[in-house]
């Protein structure tokens, strides 16, 4: 999947709300990085240092005099652009930074990893249920 949408990674699931309504936290979001980005697209990208993915709206894309693209961003929620976001003040992300543009969105299908992430001790009782129900069952063979 990796070398067919040209993206490190292809699936990522909405964290937070800020691109409301246009998505919902939970959502699963398929990527790809094999088309041109322009305005109004929506992309992940990750700052240098940063493991956490943004999702945000392209809202100025252009080229710099060496032919590099830089775009500025902004989550549809949020009052201001993501300035204030990037790393040693840039007024840009460039294209390196850019994850894959936003190609699909599969609904609440990450919801799951947001409550396990947001609620530890639900995790905990997810998998002692597992184990529970692994110890317990018996094998119809045996």
């Amino acid at each position: 999947m990796k070398l067919t949408l040209w993206t490190e990674s292809p699936v990522v699931v909405v964290l937070s709300g800020s691109m409301e309504p246009s998505m919902q936290r939970g959502d699963v979001l398929l990527l790809a990085k094999n088309t041109p980005i322009v305005n109004g697209d929506i992309i992940v990208y990750e700052l240098p240092g940063e493991g956490i993915p943004i999702v945000h709206r392209v809202v100025t894309w252009q080229k710099d005099d060496k032919g590099k693209i830089k775009l500025l961003t902004k989550g549809d929620n949020n009052p201001v652009n993501d300035r204030g976001l990037y790393k040693n003040k840039e007024l840009y992300i460039t294209d390196d930074m850019v994850v894959g543009k936003v190609h699909g969105i599969v609904p609440y299908a990450g919801y799951l990893t947001i409550m396990l992430n947001d609620y530890p001790m639900l995790k905990f009782a997810m998998l002692g249920t597992m184990l529970l129900s692994v110890l317990l069952t018996k094998d119809p063979n045996a």
